[in-house]
């Protein structure tokens, strides 16, 4: 038995430092060692000989200056670190990345006057799918901070799926909604939130998102696809954000996928602030 094969070759110890998480993809891993916004502990490289080595090599330079140590291993054992998520030839085993909190912002007067916030109700299976992206939205569209409830981890799937960008700028949570809300308010906070339909709220006034105007500190109030907001957050936006449809929709056509909605709304208010010149 074995007769003409080489010797086995032991598989890469898997076993990880207490805590840490596995980032993967290239955008995630370049930018966590760049930014060092968290504790790094080892980066996981593929082993090479094709045109990606100068990609690798400039990986374990990054790596070297941030005292990072490099391991060059088979593409095998970087799919079983991430589960088979696509790496594209990295991995990098960090802390995870947690929300800053309101209450500890530095200087949050900094920003009042371009501050935009985006808060999503996150079912709990799906917090990856939307989240990354509007994380995205929010950096190409240089609006900042957001607020996400603190239930929803910012996970390596939400780092991959918005190329990073949750490496790059602070994410802030609040574990009360609507006391966070109503404090906004009195401190002179518009709380928008966003509806499909204008006939499902009541006693806000609903617009459209091309005729909304931002000419002061701004929470935007995202939903969860399907159900929207609760009644109690809606009441207290406000006014409500409808995105006009461009031609009659189909009635089982209920909702956008919300960080499609994100994206539209960003880019509607944004775009009229750039061009108002504010």
């Amino acid at each position: 038995a074995g007769k003409g094969k080489g010797p086995e070759r032991k598989a890469l110890s898997l076993e990880r430092t207490k805590g840490s998480e596995i980032l993967f993809g290239v955008a995630p891993c370049w930018l966590a060692l760049a930014q060092a916004r968290r504790a790094l502990f080892r980066l996981f490289l593929k082993q090479s000989s094709g045109s990606a080595r100068p990609l690798r090599a400039e990986f374990a330079l990054q790596a070297a200056a941030r005292g990072v140590p490099v391991l060059h291993v088979p593409g095998r054992e970087l799919d079983a670190l991430c589960r088979g998520r696509p790496h594209q030839g990295v991995c990098l085993e960090a802390a995870p990345l947690p929300f800053k909190s309101l209450r500890d912002a530095e200087e949050p007067r900094k920003h009042i006057r371009k501050a935009s916030g985006i808060w999503r109700r996150f079912a709990e299976a799906r917090e990856g799918r939307a989240e990354t992206k509007i994380h995205l939205d929010l950096l190409l569209c240089d609006t900042s901070p957001f607020f996400s409830p603190c239930s929803c981890p910012l996970t390596p799937i939400v780092s991959k799926a918005s190329a990073g960008a949750m490496e790059v700028f602070d994410v802030y949570g609040t574990d009360d909604l609507q006391a966070f809300l109503k404090a906004k308010s009195a401190e002179g906070w518009e709380v928008v939130g966003t509806v499909s339909r204008p006939g499902n709220v009541e006693d806000v006034p609903v617009i459209s998102c091309s005729e909304f105007r931002w000419d002061k500190p701004l929470i935007v109030v995202i939903g969860s696809e399907g159900e929207g907001l609760s009644l109690e957050t809606q009441l207290r936006c406000q006014r409500m954000l409808a995105i006009p449809p461009g031609r009659a929709l189909h009635p089982g056509i209920d909702s956008l996928n919300v960080s499609v909605a994100a994206g539209i709304l960003l880019h509607s208010i944004c775009s009229q602030k750039w061009r108002h010149g504010d």
